[in-house]
Order: C-alpha cells, then sequence, then structure tokens
C-alpha cells in the first residue's frame, strides 16, 4: 500500500471525523491539502471568494448539522481573514476545525514573506491552536483538535506549513475512535435536591431560556405546567422554545417584547436555562435566581446566583420534572399572559397602517410579508444590525424553522456566507439570507459563490442605504448622523449580471409577488427591497445603565415596533386564562 503524504493524512482524518466540505481560498502553502482533496471523493474543496465566508459557512453548517466543518486559509494574510468567523463560531458553540496553512517551516521566526504566528493568533477564539512542525505529530495533533471542537463545541485550530504538509507521513493514518457527538450531562444528586427545595418552596416561578434549550422544548414544556411558569427568552433561545408554547411573554433584552422583561422581575424565582445572555442591566437584582448550564464558566458569569447547576438543560428538566410538586396558583402565570398580549397588541399595527402607500416601505412590513410566505423548514439567516430586530419580532418559530445569525458576536456580513454554509448541508431546503445592505456589501463578492455552485439561496435586502444601527448609536449619544449613508447601486442589475435571478422593490405592492417569484427560481435569486431608513425600535424597559454599548437602547425617535403573528400567539395563550 502506497504511504501517505502529511496532507493526504489530514484529509483522512478529517474525513473519518465526518467532515463533508472544506470551505476556503486556495494558496501556494494549501496547494498540497487541496491537492489531496482532489483524490478525495467523500470530501469537497468549496471555492468562496473571501476567506471570512469560509469561516462563516463552516460554522453555519456546524450550527445547522451539529457535526464538525471546517474551513482553511493559506499562509499569512489568507488565514487572518478566518478571524472574524472563527470569532463567531466559537462564541456560537459550532464544533469547526480551521486550517491555517503557514510559510515553509525553516523560514519561521525569520521574518519571511507573509509571516504570521496563527498558533498564537487564534488562541482567543479557540479551544486548541497548536503548529505541526513535524510530520510525527500526526495524526495525534489533528485528532487532539478534532475532539477539542467537538467535545467542547468551538473552535479548534492546526497550523500546517506547507512544505510540511507534502512531505511524507511516517505511518498510514492510525485507525483510533474519534469522538463525534457529546454526551449528556446529569448534576449531582446535590445540587437537584437543592433546587427542588428552591422551586417548591417559590410561589412566583419565571423561566429564562436560552440556545442551552435546545432539544429539550418537551421538558421546558412539562415543567413550566407542573410549576405554573411564564416562559421567556433571549434572542439565541427564539427559535428553540417560542412555538407551540402556551406559558410564552416574548423575549427580554435591547431587541425585547411582550412580558418578559415584567416576568423575570415580578417573579421571587427566575431560573436561567442554558443562557448566556449578556445583558446583565435587563436581569433582576432582588429576586432568587438559579442557573442550569452544560458550559460551568457561564454559572454566574452575569448575574448573582442562588445556585448554579452545572448539567444538561433537558436531562436536568427531566430529574425536575418526576420530583417537583404540581403548583395550583395560575395566578402570576396568567397575569404575565395578559401583560404579554397586551403588549403586543398596543404595537400590532405598526405595519398595518396603510403600508400599500407607506415609500419607502416599512422593513417591518417586508419581514412580515417573508414571514408568512417562506417555507415551514426554512433556514433564515440574519444579519447583525436591523435586521437582528425584524428577525426577532417578525420570524415565527415553529420547530422546524431555524434563524442563525451573528448572535454573541455581533459581526457585520455574516448572513450571506452563514447562508451558503447552511444551504450546502441540503439544496433542497428553503434558506434565506436576510440581508442588510451595510452587511452584504462588505462581503458582496461572494454572491458569486452562489451563482458559481448553483445555490439556491435567497437573499432578501433590506436596503435603507445607511448604516442604521450606527445612525441609531450617534442618536443615542446626541450626535448627528455622519459616514453612515451608502450610496447604494440597482443590486437586482449586479445579481442579474452575476447571473442569479434579480428583482428591484420599491412599492408595497410589489412585494408579495417579488418575493413569491423569487422563492420558485431554482438558482439563486435576490430581492432589493428599498427600505424605510427611518424605522427603529426600542426594547420595552429602558434605563440610563442600559446605553451602554448597543444601539437600541434609549432612541425615543422611533417607529412603534411591531410583533407580526407573535400577537396570534399571545391571543391563543390567553385562552388558557380561566375566565371569572
Amino acid at each position: 500500500m502506497a504511504k501517505q503524504n502529511v496532507a493526504e493524512q489530514f484529509v483522512d482524518l478529517l474525513v473519518r471525523a465526518g467532515v463533508q466540505r472544506l470551505y476556503g481560498v486556495v494558496g501556494d502553502s494549501l496547494n498540497p491539502v487541496v491537492d489531496a482533496i482532489r483524490r478525495t471523493p467523500e470530501i469537497d474543496w468549496i471555492q468562496v471568494r473571501h476567506e471570512e465566508t469560509a469561516a462563516f459557512a463552516a460554522g453555519a453548517e456546524a450550527q445547522i448539522t451539529g457535526k464538525l466543518a471546517a474551513c482553511a486559509g493559506s499562509c499569512g494574510p489568507g488565514n487572518l481573514h478566518l478571524i472574524n468567523g472563527l470569532y463567531d463560531a466559537h462564541r456560537s458553540m459550532a464544533p469547526v476545525l480551521a486550517l491555517a496553512s503557514h510559510i515553509p517551516s525553516g523560514e519561521i521566526g525569520l521574518g519571511y514573506f507573509q509571516e504570521t504566528h496563527p498558533d498564537q493568533l487564534f488562541r482567543e477564539c479557540s479551544h486548541y491552536s497548536e503548529l505541526i512542525s513535524n510530520p510525527k505529530q500526526m495524526p495525534r495533533l489533528l485528532q487532539t483538535a478534532i475532539q477539542h471542537a467537538i467535545g467542547r463545541s468551538g473552535v479548534s485550530v492546526v497550523s500546517l506549513p506547507g512544505d510540511i504538509a507534502a512531505q511524507q507521513a511516517p505511518e498510514k493514518t492510525v485507525e483510533s475512535a474519534l469522538v463525534t457527538s457529546r454526551p449528556s450531562v446529569r448534576p449531582g444528586d446535590g445540587e437537584i435536591d437543592k433546587l427542588v427545595r428552591m422551586i417548591d418552596e417559590a410561589d412566583r416561578v419565571t423561566l429564562f431560556c436560552g440556545s442551552g434549550t435546545a432539544g429539550a422544548h418537551r421538558e421546558v414544556m412539562e415543567f413550566a405546567e407542573r410549576v405554573k411558569s411564564p416562559v421567556g427568552h433571549a434572542l439565541r433561545g427564539k427559535e428553540w422554545i417560542q412555538y407551540d408554547n402556551p406559558f410564552d411573554v416574548g423575549m427580554s433584552g435591547l431587541l425585547g417584547y411582550g412580558a418578559a422583561y415584567e416576568a423575570t422581575h415580578e417573579c421571587d424565582l427566575l431560573i436561567l436555562l442554558g443562557t448566556d445572555f449578556p445583558y446583565n442591566a435587563f436581569l433582576p437584582d432582588d429576586v432568587k435566581i438559579a442557573q442550569i448550564d452544560i458550559r460551568p464558566e457561564n454559572l454566574g458569569r452575569r448575574s448573582k446566583l442562588d445556585l448554579a447547576v452545572w448539567g444538561d438543560v433537558r436531562e436536568t428538566l427531566r430529574c425536575l420534572n418526576s420530583r417537583v410538586r404540581i403548583k395550583n396558583d395560575r395566578r402570576f402565570l396568567d397575569k404575565m399572559l395578559k401583560k404579554h398580549a397586551d403588549a403586543l397588541e398596543g404595537v400590532i399595527k405598526a405595519y398595518t397602517r396603510k403600508v400599500d402607500k407607506h415609500v419607502p416601505i416599512h422593513p417591518e412590513y417586508v419581514a412580515s410579508v417573508l414571514d408568512e410566505l417562506a417555507d415551514d423548514d426554512a433556514i433564515f439567516t440574519v444579519d447583525t444590525g436591523m435586521c437582528n430586530v425584524w428577525a426577532a419580532r417578525y420570524i415565527s418559530p415553529n420547530g422546524r424553522r431555524r434563524i442563525i445569525g451573528s448572535f454573541s458576536h455581533g459581526s457585520m456580513a455574516n448572513a450571506l456566507p452563514q447562508a451558503i454554509g447552511a444551504q450546502f448541508t441540503d439544496r433542497g431546503r428553503q434558506v434565506v439570507s436576510m440581508s442588510g445592505d451595510g452587511g452584504f456589501t462588505m462581503l458582496m463578492g461572494d454572491f458569486l459563490t452562489l451563482v458559481q455552485y448553483d445555490l439556491p439561496v435567497k437573499v432578501v435586502l433590506f436596503n435603507n442605504s445607511s448604516l442604521g444601527m450606527v445612525d441609531l448609536e450617534m442618536l443615542v449619544a446626541g450626535l448627528p448622523s455622519y459616514g453612515t449613508h451608502n450610496k447604494n447601486p440597482d443590486f437586482a442589475a449586479i445579481a442579474r449580471a452575476s447571473g442569479a435571478y434579480g428583482i428591484r422593490v420599491e412599492k408595497p405592492r410589489q412585494l408579495a409577488h417579488a418575493l413569491k417569484e423569487a422563492f420558485k427560481h431554482k438558482g439563486p435569486a435576490l430581492v432589493d427591497v428599498v427600505t424605510d431608513p427611518n424605522a427603529l425600535s426600542i426594547p420595552p424597559k429602558i434605563s440610563a445603565e442600559m446605553v451602554t454599548g448597543f444601539a437600541l437602547s434609549a432612541s425615543k425617535m422611533v417607529l412603534d415596533g411591531g410583533v407580526g403573528r407573535m400577537v396570534q400567539m399571545a391571543r391563543s395563550n390567553l385562552r388558557n386564562v380561566p375566565r371569572p
């Protein structure tokens, strides 16, 4: 049997770990690895136009599949472009393996052309970042990197000089076992006992849920029914917990709506479920708080805890559901459900008043129509900025849809590259990129990747010719808007010139037809919607300390923020409230 070189051994291990694609931009130091992929039918090289796109795409693929995904960059500037997407993947707990190819090994440390030190540069955005300086380190070093990425749900980076990749491997890949999935983690009996006592002693319990509730919808609903608890969520918890939820009181935080804020402040026990919610100004400081999280480093990071519970949310709730006493008093729950419905009723007309005459188009209206027309299992990728607001308030989860964005890292330009990674997982599934014009133009070159691979991603462009979030930041600070205006082209014409379907919408009555036509198109499509740059939004509760670090916290010059079909869910939940 012919011996392998290090690059072939590297690719062989990726295949064994379940990696199906390597996203990247080819370059001299990467050539041995790319050539090995060319000769390996089980894995594909996905050529993107910018390495940042490669990292975002890999992160999105990992979030959709729950499996290891991979990206690569050539030496120096090539792999440096990966860093923003890797930060996002790492903070999103997406298992991603990044290959940072390197300058010739004999030149490291001598100021060689394109020299950087990737094994050091990526340490802050990874669980593991190491340099292969000798062929004998393969395959153990790569196996260690893979197990870090999967086992700790984040990024691992392997730096590999091109000359080392081309050298003969000392032996064929060892057929050792690889970690390919994570275990469930149950808390200790002592913590369960303490939590049961806290719950049984509390009169008013509220649950606040994050992305750690993925896969635990049934257990959360069963627990909420037992203790008659309102259920609020953070943005990353929306897709997992809001649907089929008769206890829903909305979302807290800077994009919040409904009664989640009141429910978390008026209870006497708040239980944080799988959330590293970053805005501690929205959390109470005068109620008891228990937190359940699979990552112990998250416990108590945002608020003072009365009890920290290290464990998987689903497994923990399974323990609790068989032990906590059933509460019969619904008064607190019903009060919060009523507040939630009233809050949503108060803003529901924000996007329905004279929408057929309002030009430029309300972005709320665009999001509402998009929500109605998109498939029941669509994947939405959402740009950071005002698109986050519209997705949070208008895209309705149902247990089959996915909503992905740079919700923890907060990077611009994430939606299009994440849509690429999402679409590669299933060409038959509808993928919609909710892009702002600022974010879209930042990585617009990778619209050509959609065309090159005939990926049927639908880009819905919220085109307000401005950096709307930055406008709002300036407004909050009392500054005049400056440097935020974009002089935009006809993006639909650019899409058509690229070989994709493109249509421009300037009037509300054109919108539904344009979206339907784009969705019917079998290949990539772009709908350029000219939207109102003055459409802004504020959270339901604001205070001075909430202003720091975020644009949405204090502006008074805003339109009412509508909530789309969520008001229907709130009305439905009110049917559970007993009538006097």
